[in-house]
């Protein structure tokens, strides 16, 4: 059963079930990638309802149990961001893929500007400001977002360091953040499980975690200190990193505003350092 029968399935079934149970199925529908990763028993106290409830919410969906329903959800979730899959569905779209990306992106970029809150810009402000060294992971294409990050505030003159698998796992470098520390994680599906781990060591060493995920259901939210959400939703590739990457735009210029003169005495030097005519050409426009 593909995501497009699945929505079909709660929609048509929750017409004529009883209260209780249309509330879980509208729940479902609107929360299907959180609901996929959630416990039954997160689901049903979120919903405050019993796990009997869900088994039988399920049962009335034709699934065996709640257990076969998750599996369901999961599916649908992956495949939404299975590019093979969505192109499959795409290929008899009369628009073309460019049209397509283009009306995606600018819908990225709109959601995630609305779940941007000025309370959470400014707690970030502070927290990149208290540490001592922040340090910044991710994993694929969200080792983009987070190298982004990290090199801005280098320029800002902050003490960024990248944490990228290597030689080291994420667990081995992990062991260096301290308490006084913090730890940007950029985190977009699939989620990794030594992302994960690595993370909740630091959490455990007393440094500050900030997340940049599509969803609240992902896992490395449940230790942070402050998260920002993104929508990377793509018609081709599993996700784009464009809303990711206007977010990291919008957080570091708060935050090189917020820093003031250092932030200014940090972009003086890194001026002198692009004038160097041994490395750049400064006829062409001097811009890092």
């Amino acid at each position: 059963m593909d995501s497009t029968e699945l929505k079909k399935l709660l929609m048509e079934k929750s017409r004529t079930m009883p209260n209780k149970a249309r509330r879980v199925t509208e729940y479902l529908l609107s929360n299907m990638r959180e609901a996929s990763f959630k416990s039954i028993g997160d689901v049903a106290d979120e919903l405050e309802v019993s796990k009997a409830q869900l088994v039988r919410v399920a049962q009335m969906l034709g699934f065996s149990g709640y257990a076969e329903l998750k599996g369901c959800l999961q599916n649908a979730v992956l495949e939404q961001i299975n590019p093979a899959a969505f192109i499959a569905r795409e290929v008899t779209n009369e628009d073309s893929i460019s049209e397509r990306i283009f009306r995606a992106e600018h819908a990225n970029i709109d959601d995630t500007m609305s779940q941007l809150k000025d309370e959470d810009i400014d707690k970030f402000c502070k927290i990149m400001k208290k540490a001592n060294n922040i340090y910044f992971m991710g994993w694929g294409i969200s080792s983009l977002v987070v190298e982004l990050f990290q090199l801005r505030l280098v320029v800002m003159g902050c003490k960024a360091r990248l944490l990228q698998r290597g030689s080291l796992s994420l667990w081995e470098q992990v062991r260096s953040v301290k308490a006084d520390d913090a730890l940007v994680v950029g985190e977009l599906p699939s989620y990794a499980l030594e992302v994960t781990e690595a993370v909740e060591i630091t959490k455990k060493r007393g440094a500050k975690i900030i997340t940049i995920t599509d969803s609240a259901a992902a896992p490395v939210c449940r230790f942070a200190d402050l998260s920002f959400f993104v929508s990377a939703a793509s018609p081709t590739f599993g996700s784009s990193i464009i809303g990711p990457l206007f977010l990291a735009h919008v957080l570091t210029s708060e935050l090189a505003e917020s820093l003031g003169y250092h932030a200014k005495t940090a972009f003086e030097e890194q001026e002198k350092f692009l004038r160097d005519e041994r490395i750049f050409h400064p006829t062409f426009g001097l811009k890092y």
